[in-house]
């Protein structure tokens, strides 16, 4: 006698219609007023609608779920373009530091995007700025880099950006920097730790 197949199907589940459509106007009101999974989708789908991005650096500064700025993240830096750089940049100003550190992570990932701002940067009056771009050259792979920090020992007038420097090429400095650090201990002499610390990098890159 032949086995007769039994039915196993799950019941159909209700169709429920979206709250949001998926289009940048409705991606962009779950990314305010959804749940935290709701917000880290819409963060993601949002790649692909750049004239949103300013609007997810916004999102950044009010976003407190640390996945959804992580999406947020993500997406700016996939993109990679001159309106992700324009919506991380003032986050370099936030009082909070795991959302600078997450700026400067995802600008050193598009190195093309962000080196059209660098000068700028080195050059703003805020020093804690220009000690974050800095920090920033420290991971950006362009061939500027070694340019630019020379410029920092050469011409920032602030001890503590100059010593951030001289921290990044303790890393990664090369023979051409010896001299511009030797003249940026001897802008400032008055400051112990400086030549200290000029005196350990040059000493790392003779070694290198």
């Amino acid at each position: 006698m032949a086995l007769r197949k039994t039915s196993a199907l799950a019941p159909l589940r209700e169709v429920v219609e979206r709250e949001h459509p998926r289009d940048q106007a409705g991606l962009l009101e779950q990314l305010r007023s959804g749940d935290a999974e709701q917000r880290r989708w819409a963060a993601r789908d949002l790649a692909a609608h750049p004239a949103a991005l300013p609007q997810l650096g916004e999102a950044l500064l009010t976003e407190r779920d640390s996945s959804v700025r992580d999406a947020l993240f993500t997406t700016l830096s996939g993109v990679a373009s001159e309106a992700s750089v324009g919506a991380l940049l003032p986050l370099l100003r936030s009082e909070d530091a795991k959302l600078r550190n997450g700026a400067i992570e995802a600008l050193t990932g598009m190195p093309q995007a962000v080196a059209p701002r660098i000068a700028t940067l080195l050059r703003d009056a805020d020093p804690d700025v220009r000690i974050f771009t800095v920090n920033l050259l420290g991971d950006l792979r362009h061939p500027q880099v070694p340019q630019w920090l020379a410029q920092v020992l050469q011409q920032d007038a602030h001890v503590n950006v100059v010593a951030a420097a001289v921290e990044v090429l303790a890393e990664a400095g090369a023979p051409e920097h010896i001299p511009a650090l030797r003249a940026a201990a001897q802008r400032f002499t008055e400051d112990a730790f400086m030549g200290f610390a000029v005196d350990m990098a040059i000493e790392r890159i003779e070694a290198a």
